[in-house]
């Protein structure tokens, strides 16, 4: 008998996502702010990239890039959400074992494509503010495509093991991922094998994308800060500093909880399974609803633009 439920389970069909383990019963409470998180990032990211598209005087790289930031978040949101609220209010936990890897790729995938327009964002910023008369001939609409391109693709191509050798992994113990999706640890954990090549190479891609993302966006928020200081007049110091202390308040809830998530899944053996999950989550929703809020409504171009078409003709 223990032989056939082996079997059975080193190729596993399906995989069941429990949710947020312990709290089952608050499931349709905890839904609550996850689906109002969804509605803000879709919304959010979608009027962006409406309002981008239709004012001419926002093609720019600084729109560019809020742009790519936008529909990595729409990913990201359409990714996981509607499996997480499926889960919550209809109890629905089974996902294919396809679909698993093809959800952990994309998320994962993309959390690092994030970062790397974060960084770039940053390096917008710099030359903006530190060289703002040669902005337009560095950031050229060539030189924008070009980091774009080299975005998608150190993400995609870091990324691409993951899947692969969590498909190899034989899974004889259980089927059940005390998660709400399809995190890499979560799953890698499941299998009956040495699993220490996924363990060392996630933990390496993870340290030195995070490390080498917020070294870069440091430096250049440094140099953003020391050219601050150097303007002639207070409201100037106050306002550009506003603007650098939204954007580094992004940054930091968009990196802090990965390194907290990340060292939990190989560290925090006593930690409680609904702390892991919560920040799982936390670290996968809160910048998907916090980018659109401070990137689009804060600025002032496209905040000025949406209040236009809110407001009717005439008053």
């Amino acid at each position: 008998m223990s032989d056939s439920n082996t079997t059975d389970f080193t190729n596993p069909s399906t995989f069941i996502l429990l949710g947020i383990p312990g709290l089952e019963a608050a499931h349709v409470w905890i839904s609550i702010p996850f689906f109002t998180m969804y509605i803000i990032a879709v919304l959010g990211n979608f009027t962006i990239l409406v309002i981008v598209k239709m004012e001419q005087s926002l093609h720019g790289p600084m729109y560019y890039f809020l742009c790519m930031l936008a529909v990595s978040d729409l990913v990201l949101s359409t990714s996981t959400l509607p499996k997480m609220l499926s889960i919550f209010w209809f109890n629905s936990k089974e996902i294919n074992f396809s679909a698993c890897l093809t959800q952990m790729y994309f998320i994962h995938s993309f959390l690092v494509m994030d970062s790397g327009i974060l960084v770039a964002m940053a390096l917008d910023r710099y030359v903006a503010i530190c060289h703002p008369l040669r902005h337009s001939t560095i950031l050229t609409n060539f030189v924008v495509g070009k980091i774009g391109l080299a975005v998608v693709l150190r993400g995609g191509m870091l990324i691409l093991p993951y899947p692969f050798l969590t498909r190899q992994w034989p899974y004889c113990r259980t089927t059940i991922i005390p998660n709400t999706y399809c995190e890499h640890m979560a799953v890698v954990k499941l299998a009956c094998a040495d699993t220490h090549i996924s363990n060392y190479y996630s933990l390496s891609v993870a340290f030195l994308v995070t490390s080498l993302d917020v070294f870069f966006i440091a430096v250049s928020y440094i140099q953003i800060l020391r050219a601050i200081f150097s303007l002639p007049t207070k409201d100037a110091r106050l306002k550009t500093f506003g603007t650098c202390g939204s954007h580094l308040f992004v940054i930091l809830t968009s990196y802090i909880p990965v390194v907290f998530s990340s060292l939990m899944h190989r560290f925090g053996n006593n930690v409680a399974v609904h702390f892991h999950v919560l920040m799982a989550n936390a670290y996968l929703l809160m910048p998907l609803m916090l980018h659109p809020i401070i990137y689009g409504v804060r600025t002032k171009q496209i905040r000025d633009r949406l209040l236009q078409l809110l407001t009717p003709k005439g008053t």
